[in-house]
């Protein structure tokens, strides 16, 4: 792995674990056993290391494989990518957008830009091909849902709505989706959802 590439990938480490703002070029250098010198020597400052790692993970998960290939239908797909974002939350520090957005404005500006693209279109993705299949109903509206869909992604990472201290980003993922789910879903749909959350309702 070429120097560049080390630096990036044990800065994102550290941003992943102990949040953006409390990781210093110092805590890189020592986390890499490299001299300040040479980190300096690839990266102007921390904002430049911040927006590049930021750059390099959206382009991987722009083109990596997608964790919900081969899924059977649109709400499986949806409980498939459930799974893999518990694996990721639990790596996650619940600073680490907040701190992207007050002190890195232009690394938080492509997060953005990648949400309102990438993001927006996977979703209405999902709510077509779940309408298309008779599992969600057919007749929701997909700018709207999507959009709103992307809102709630928001709201968890809100720590003024959901203080750090008291709630997990797991569970808040967790019963946001699912809430969201089974508003859009068909009365197909909700006995899929049951069986995958492994629920008996009574009528």
């Amino acid at each position: 792995m070429e120097t560049k590439d080390r630096i990036l990938h044990a800065a994102r480490e550290l941003f992943m674990r102990n949040g953006v703002r409390s990781v210093s070029m110092d805590d890189i250098a020592n986390h890499l056993a490299m001299s300040k010198k040479t980190l300096y020597k690839w990266f102007s400052n921390k904002d430049e290391i911040v927006q590049t790692s930021i750059q390099q993970h959206l382009v991987e998960e722009s083109t990596c494989e997608v964790p919900t290939k081969g899924a059977a239908n649109a709400l499986e797909e949806m409980f498939q990518l459930m799974q893999w974002h518990r694996q990721f939350l639990s790596e996650l520090h619940p600073s680490i957008f907040y701190d992207l957005q007050k002190y890195h404005p232009q690394a938080w500006a492509l997060f953005e830009e990648h949400k309102k693209t990438f993001l927006l279109q996977k979703i209405i993705e999902n709510l077509e091909r779940g309408m298309a299949e008779g599992v969600y109903r057919a007749d929701l509206d997909l700018a709207v849902l999507g959009r709103l869909r992307l809102a709630e992604i928001d709201l968890c990472f809100n720590p003024d709505i959901f203080p750090n201290r008291q709630f997990e980003l797991i569970q808040l993922h967790t019963v946001c989706l699912e809430h969201f789910l089974l508003g859009i879903s068909s009365l197909k749909g909700h006995k899929l959802i049951n069986q995958y959350r492994q629920l008996t309702e009574v009528e």
